[in-house]
């Protein structure tokens, strides 16, 4: 088990049950089977990490989270506290049960080799994406291989702890990161999911202070009563 860095997790005995407690380092994928009722903290350990997730249905991996069906039906812009995540079936499929951040962005996708080219140079094509994360897991990760997951199951994505404002002309900004280190969002899974995270590799944008950094992923069963 990971040793827990984040303060607000000092005290591991207010979960019922910690099912998994792991570290996923700068610029990695991550990959977990989620179970119905279960929680997913997601740890931001050192500040304005963007952690790129991917939700996917095990009953059928057709179904996955859709943000356009998630923005259209929480009829906002930004992810937060209370907002329900809907699949491209329009089910209710999470819901960000925890949040100590703020908000958190599904409009500006997941970088890839070919978006660096046109948010930065042609000269960054070459280095690391959240989309060779996702293909990279795809194809080699034990939970992508049990649902025969593969390419065709990437979809749109949440970008935690990432800033993205809309300007009034509808433009997206890539802004410095509203996150701080021991912030945390947490999910509530209403069917079984499969979890694809990238914590993002990015070297290119000033908001993580051009340093990927580690985060902590756990997910446990709930809190236990105060009583």
């Amino acid at each position: 088990m990971a040793t827990v860095i984040d303060p607000h997790m000092a005290n591991e005995s207010i979960f019922k049950e910690i099912i998994l407690n792991e570290i996923c380092p700068a610029g990695e994928p991550w990959m977990c089977e989620l179970k119905q009722g279960h929680y997913l903290r997601i740890i931001d350990l050192k500040g304005n990490q963007a952690v790129d997730t991917l939700l996917v249905t095990q009953h059928d991996p057709a179904e996955r989270y859709s943000a356009t069906d998630t923005l259209a039906l929480n009829q906002a812009v930004y992810l937060e506290k209370g907002s329900v995540l809907y699949s491209n079936f329009g089910r209710s499929i999470a819901v960000i049960h925890d949040d100590t951040c703020g908000r958190h962005d599904t409009l500006g996708g997941a970088c890839s080799c070919e978006s660096n080219t046109v948010r930065y140079a042609h000269n960054t094509y070459p280095m690391h994406s959240c989309r060779n994360n996702f293909m990279h897991a795809l194809a080699l990760h034990p939970v992508a291989r049990k649902f025969q997951l593969n390419v065709r199951h990437i979809g749109p994505n949440i970008n935690f702890f990432m800033n993205v404002p809309v300007t009034p002309q509808g433009h997206l900004m890539f802004d410095d990161g509203i996150s701080a280190p021991g912030k945390y969002v947490e999910l509530y899974a209403e069917v079984d999911l499969i979890v694809l995270i990238s914590n993002c590799p990015q070297l290119n944008n000033p908001c993580n202070a051009y340093n990927p950094t580690p985060i902590q992923l756990l997910v446990h069963t709930g809190v236990r009563s105060e009583s």
